[in-house]
C-alpha cells in the first residue's frame, strides 16, 4: 500500500534550471578565486619571492587540482552514484550500507568533517570579500585602517544571514542564480583583461609544469603547497551533495562554463602577479590580495560588492547544506533527533534551529578568533580532505555493487585515493596555524554519532521479544471488560522490531501490567528508513482479528515522519476495507468522521543501577539517554505536539548483579 508520496521531480535540462543550479550548487567553488592565489603568494612569502615558472606552476596546479578533483572525480564520476536523483555522503552510504557494516564508518567521519569544516566557509569567503574595502581609500579616511572594522561588518553580515533562515530563503533564493551569473561573468571578465597581456600562461595546462614548481627550489613551501592549491577545489563534495536540488543535467551543462569563468580568473590573477612582482607600489602592502589588486579601478566597488554577494550565497549554500546533511543523519538514525521546521515551500528547504544557533556561535566565534582572512585560509581545507577520502571508499564500493571490473574499481580506489592522502598530509601542517579548530568541532561531531549508533546496538541486544500472538486472548478479553474503564479508542505503542510477528517485552508490560489499557484497537507501528530518499508505504497485519494492528511504515531518508498523519490515513483506508470496524462518534465536527481517538505512549527508557553492563556500555547507554533528555521529545519529531500523548518510564532491565535476598526475621 501506498502513502501519499513527495516526488523528487528532477528538472531536465532548461535554461532556468541552469540558472537555480549556478545560484545553489556552485557557491562555494565559485567564491574559491577570493583566497587561493592570497593563501599561495603569502606561503611563498609574498609578492617579491615568486617568478614566472613559479607562478605556471602554480596555474598548473590549479588546473589539474579542479580538472582531476572536480570535473573527473565529481562531475564525471560520482555523480552517478546517485541515489533517486539525490546525492551526498549519506545517499551515497544508503546505496552501499548492506555490502558491510563496516562502510558506516567512513560514512560518519566523512559527514561529521564535511559538517565542521563547512563551518569555516562563511567566516572565509565573506571576511575575504569585505577586507576588500581596506582599498578603498574614502573607506580608510572614513572608519581608518583598522582590521577590527571588517570583523564588525563581517559579524553584522554573518548574523543577518543565519537570523532569517527562521523565515525561508525563498524570496532571496530566486535571486541567487543571477547573482551569480553576474559573479562568474565578471570572474571571467576580470580574468581576460589582466590574461590580455600574456597569453603564454596557458602554457600551464600542461602539468609538467605543476610537478616542476613541486620539487623547485623557488617553492618555498614544498610539498605544503598542496595546502593552499587544495582550496580550489573545496567546494567538490558540496557541488555532489546538491544534486538532489538541481538534478544531474543541469550540473553537466553549467560546469564547463563556471570552469572556464573560475580558470580564466586564476590565470588572469597569475598575470597581474607577473606583471606587478617588481613594483615598488605593492611590496609593502600587507595580505595583499591579487583577486581585488587586478580589477580595474573605476570596477573596484562592484567587485566588492558582488564577491560580498557571492559570499553571502556561498554561506546560504553551506548552510542548507548542513541542515540538509543532519537531517539525513536523524532519519538514518545516526544522530539524535532534532527539531526541524519547513520554512518555504520550496523542495527541499528545512530549518534546525539547534543547528543553525550553533553554525552561528562557531562562525562568529572563527571570525573573532581569527581576525582576518589570512589566518582562516591557514585552518581551512584540512578535514574536507578527509571527507573526499570517505567518499572515495564509497565510492570504490558503489562501483563494485555495481558490476564494475574489479581491476577498474582499485585502479579509481588508488588514483583518487593517492592523490587526496597526498592533500590531507599537506594540510595537516594547518592543524598547529588553525586547523585544530575544524578536527576538534568534527570528533564533537563523531563522538555524539558514535554514542547514538553504538547505543542503540546496545540497546537493541538488550530487548526482549514476545509473541503477539501470545497475547491476543489477554488483549481481546481486556478490550471486553465492562469493570475497566476505556483507556483510549486507539491506543498506539511505537515498536524499534520491525518483524510482523514480534514485539518488545515492555509494551505488552506496559498495557497489561503497569496499568491494563483497555482500548478498542491496539497499534503497534515500526518505522524503518529505507534506502530509497522519498519512498513512502506502509504494510499492516491484524492476526486475524479486528482489534489489533501492526504496521510497518517504510519512508525514505528524506521523508517527514508525521505519524499522526499517516495513521489517520491508514485507519480509514483499513475501515473502508474491512479489517477494522467503524468507530462512531457522537460529538463530533467531521459528520463523515470514521475512527475515533488515538492516544500515543511513548515508552522512554532508563537504565537501572542494578545493570551487567560492561563499564563501557553502560557509559556508552548513558551517554544517549542523557543526549536524548536534551534533544527535540519524541512527541515533537512524530508530530504528535496536538496529540494525546503520555510518556511512560521503564527501566531498561539487563539483569541483576549480587541480588539480595531478605530474610524474615522473628519479632
Amino acid at each position: 500500500m501506498n502513502l501519499i508520496r513527495k516526488q523528487n521531480n528532477i528538472s531536465k535540462l532548461t535554461l532556468g534550471g541552469v540558472l537555480v543550479t549556478l545560484g545553489v550548487v556552485y557557491g562555494d567553488i565559485g567564491t574559491s578565486p577570493l583566497y587561493v592565489m592570497k593563501s599561495v603568494l603569502n606561503g611563498n612569502g609574498g609578492l617579491s619571492n615568486v617568478s614566472e615558472s613559479f607562478i605556471l606552476g602554480t596555474l598548473s596546479m590549479v588546473f589539474w587540482t579542479i580538472t582531476i578533483l572536480t570535473t573527473i572525480k565529481y562531475v564525471l564520476i560520482t555523480l552517478n552514484a546517485d541515489n533517486k536523483g539525490e546525492g551526498g555522503i549519506f545517499s551515497l552510504f544508503t546505496l552501499v550500507r548492506r555490502r558491510a557494516k563496516w562502510l558506516i564508518v567512513p560514512a560518519i567521519i566523512g559527514g561529521s568533517t564535511l559538517l565542521a569544516d563547512g563551518m569555516l566557509t562563511p567566516a572565509v569567503t565573506v571576511t575575504s570579500a569585505i577586507e576588500g574595502l581596506n582599498l578603498i581609500p574614502s573607506f580608510n579616511e572614513v572608519f581608518g585602517n583598522n582590521q577590527n572594522n571588517i570583523v564588525v561588518i563581517v559579524i553584522i553580515i554573518i548574523s543577518a544571514l543565519f537570523f532569517i533562515q527562521h523565515f525561508g530563503t525563498d524570496l532571496i533564493g530566486k535571486l541567487f542564480g543571477p547573482i551569480m551569473l553576474i559573479w562568474f561573468c565578471a570572474l571571467a571578465y576580470f580574468g581576460i583583461i589582466n590574461m590580455s597581456h600574456d597569453w603564454t600562461l596557458l602554457r600551464a595546462l600542461s602539468p609538467y609544469y605543476a610537478i616542476k614548481t613541486l620539487f623547485s627550489s623557488e617553492n618555498r613551501l614544498g610539498f605544503f603547497i598542496l595546502g593552499s592549491i587544495f582550496l580550489s577545489s573545496t567546494g567538490a563534495e558540496a557541488l555532489y551533495s546538491d544534486l538532489g536540488h538541481v538534478g544531474k543535467d543541469n550540473i553537466y551543462g553549467s560546469w564547463p562554463f563556471v570552469k572556464i569563468c573560475l580558470l580564466l580568473n586564476y590565470f588572469g590573477q597569475g598575470a597581474w602577479i607577473l606583471a606587478a612582482k617588481n613594483s615598488t607600489e605593492y611590496a609593502d602592502i600587507e595580505g595583499l590580495n591579487p583577486f581585488f589588486q587586478m580589477v580595474p579601478e573605476g570596477l573596484l566597488i562592484f567587485a566588492i560588492v558582488i564577491s560580498t554577494l557571492a559570499a553571502i550565497i556561498a554561506s546560504q549554500a553551506l548552510i542548507s547544506g548542513s541542515f540538509t546533511l543532519v537531517s539525513e543523519a536523524i532519519k538514518l538514525n545516526l544522530f539524535p533527533r532534532l527539531h526541524i521546521m519547513y520554512p518555504s515551500k520550496s523542495k527541499g528547504q528545512l530549518y534546525i534551529p539547534s543547528i543553525n544557533k550553533l553554525l552561528w556561535i562557531v562562525c562568529i566565534g572563527i571570525v573573532l578568533y581569527f581576525k582576518n582572512s589570512e589566518h582562516m585560509e591557514a585552518a581551512y581545507g584540512l578535514a574536507i580532505t578527509v571527507t573526499m577520502l570517505m567518499t572515495t571508499i564509497l565510492l570504490f564500493n558503489y562501483l563494485l555493487k555495481k558490476k564494475t571490473p574489479l581491476i577498474v574499481a582499485i585502479c579509481i580506489l588508488i588514483f583518487f585515493g593517492v592523490i587526496e592522502f597526498c592533500f590531507f598530509i599537506a594540510n595537516i601542517v594547518k592543524f598547529m596555524h588553525g586547523g585544530f579548530v575544524a578536527v576538534l568541532i568534527a570528533l564533537g561531531i563523531l563522538t555524539v554519532m558514535i554514542i547514538w549508533i553504538k547505543g542503540h546496538y546496545i540497546k537493541m541486544g538488550l530487548l526482549e521479544e514476545v509473541p503477539i500472538e501470545d497475547y491476543k486472548d489477554q488483549l481481546n478479553q481486556l478490550r471486553q471488560d465492562e469493570d475497566r474503564p476505556k483507556y483510549a479508542t486507539n491506543l498506539v505503542y511505537l515498536t524499534s522490531l520491525g518483524s510482523r510477528k514480534y514485539i518488545e517485552r515492555k509494551i505488552m508490560y506496559s498495557i497489561l501490567d503497569k496499568r491494563p489499557k483497555k482500548a478498542n484497537v491496539y497499534w503497534f507501528v515500526n518505522i524503518d528508513v529505507t534506502d530509497e530518499p522519498y519512498l513512502a508505504e506502509y504494510n499492516v497485519d491484524t492476526f486475524g482479528t479486528s482489534y489489533i494492528v501492526k504496521v510497518r511504515l517504510k519512508l525514505g531518508f528524506r521523508v517527514e515522519q508525521k505519524l499522526n498523519v499517516f495513521l489517520r490515513q491508514i485507519s480509514n483506508e483499513l475501515v473502508e476495507s474491512g479489517e477494522i470496524e467503524m468507530q462512531a462518534r457522537t460529538y463530533t465536527t467531521m459528520p463523515d468522521r470514521k475512527i475515533s481517538d488515538f492516544r500515543f505512549i511513548l515508552i522512554q527508557e532508563h537504565l537501572s543501577y542494578e545493570s551487567e553492563l560492561k563499564s563501557w556500555d553502560s557509559l556508552i547507554l548513558r551517554s544517549k539517554l542523557l543526549i536524548k533528555k536534551i534533544t527535540v521529545t519524541p512527541a515533537r519529531w512524530f508530530g504528535l505536539e496536538t496529540s494525546d500523548v503520555y510518556i511512560e518510564k521503564v527501566p531498561l532491565f539487563v539483569g541483576h548483579s549480587n541480588p539480595v535476598v531478605l530474610k524474615r526475621s522473628k519479632k
